[in-house]
């Protein structure tokens, strides 16, 4: 039996991620986009309804620091752990929510 080469083992962890990534359904895609879409929604109604009051923007910023940074504990562990759907659905709607922020942001800059 001959042993595997780097080259050889390279292509085999490579070739297996990226069956990883597209033996994923449609299913879960569709609510991937689904959710980043709803983050996206909900930092338009974060940066905005606040906003009118004027006295709850320090307030808001700082419960969206907090749960950005609770989501991205659970999300991205020090100990790798299963990945769970409804943490990777969770990260979506945080990652939609990062998105608008900064459209918002480019909004506001022009």
């Amino acid at each position: 039996m001959m042993l595997k080469t780097q080259l050889e083992i390279f292509v085999g962890i490579l070739q297996k991620c990226i069956w990883d990534i597209f033996s994923e359904t449609v299913e879960y895609l569709s609510f991937y986009i689904l959710n980043i879409l709803l983050g996206f929604f909900m930092a338009t109604a974060l940066s905005t309804i606040p906003s009118q009051t004027g006295d709850w923007g320090i307030i808001a910023a700082a419960l969206m620091v907090t749960f950005y940074e609770l989501i991205s504990q659970f999300a991205y562990p020090k100990i790798v752990f299963s990945s769970q759907k409804l943490i990777k659905q969770i990260n979506s709607i945080k990652v939609g929510i990062l998105y608008g922020l900064f459209v918002d942001a480019f909004k506001l800059g022009s």
